[in-house]
């Protein structure tokens, strides 16, 4: 398997953006890693039906490795509430898979256009940095494994990691925002690991796909996406710490929404 250096440093390219952003403001890098690798994959002539899904499929197993390192930060201060974890997460993986199987029946089309309204969502939501007041506890164990298959769902179909539906679930469920975000990262493994499993699934035997595909998962992307984006995280984060981000997250709003009509105008 032979890759052109050009794949590879526009790949790379797009991880060092990804995880500096991802530490700086605090989002998931699907966000910007469907968008952009959807359109590397695109201009080099590999079917639009394929592309999307493909795309997905990446930012999804990215969120494998990334998560570990995030929710091992999170453990540290004591942040992760595992016993909420056990019982989010059999929904999330039953969630994951049928999410995944559910994208790759879809047209390429209809999944860029879910693509492009979760993008806009997720900008509103930081455009207004609206957060839900908490008014209630967690549900039953019937309930949270149904909110739990809810979020493995959304997140398999968009590529991200459920934090922009499990954070405000949890936050107004009455759990401190910090202890929801570290639960968060946590759930991201299993959402991301059923997600990237069902895409592989969906995707086998299927024609003119790229090389070192399997399935759907992009491996090229995966490797040289995660491996820069490891690097430039720690100093977004770092970054962050030492300067108001406030009107970054309204800037950056802007360019989720320039994402979204790229997605809905393609």
């Amino acid at each position: 398997m032979t890759i052109e250096p050009l794949l590879i440093a526009e790949l790379a390219a797009l991880g060092l953006c990804t995880g500096f952003l991802a530490g700086l403001l605090g989002i998931g890098g699907g966000m910007l890693m469907v968008p952009f690798v959807t359109f590397i994959l695109a201009s080099r002539g590999y079917p639009s039906e394929y592309t999307v899904k493909m795309a997905v499929a990446t930012s999804l197993a990215t969120i494998c490795f990334t998560s570990l390192s995030s929710v091992r930060a999170h453990h540290r201060r004591g942040a992760v509430l595992w016993p909420v974890v056990r019982v989010l997460a059999p929904g999330i993986l039953v969630g994951s898979l049928i999410g995944a199987q559910v994208a790759a029946a879809l047209p390429g089309k209809v999944l860029g256009v879910l693509f492009a309204a979760f993008v806009a969502f997720s900008a509103t939501q930081m455009f207004l940095n609206r957060k839900p007041a908490p008014s209630r506890t967690l549900p039953g164990r019937l309930g949270t494994f149904g909110m739990g298959g809810v979020i493995g769902m959304l997140s398999s179909l968009v590529g991200a990691g459920g934090a922009f539906v499990s954070v405000p679930f949890m936050t107004w469920c009455n759990i401190k925002i910090h202890d929801a975000v570290g639960t968060s990262a946590a759930l991201g493994f299993p959402i991301a690991l059923a997600g990237t499993l069902g895409y592989i699934w969906a995707g086998m035997d299927l024609p003119q796909m790229p090389a070192g595909s399997v399935g759907y998962l992009y491996l090229p992307g995966l490797v040289v996406i995660s491996t820069a984006s490891v690097i430039t995280a720690p100093w977004g984060a770092r970054t962050a710490h030492a300067m108001d981000i406030r009107p970054l997250k309204k800037v950056f709003a802007g360019v989720l929404y320039v994402l979204a009509a790229y997605f809905l105008l393609r």
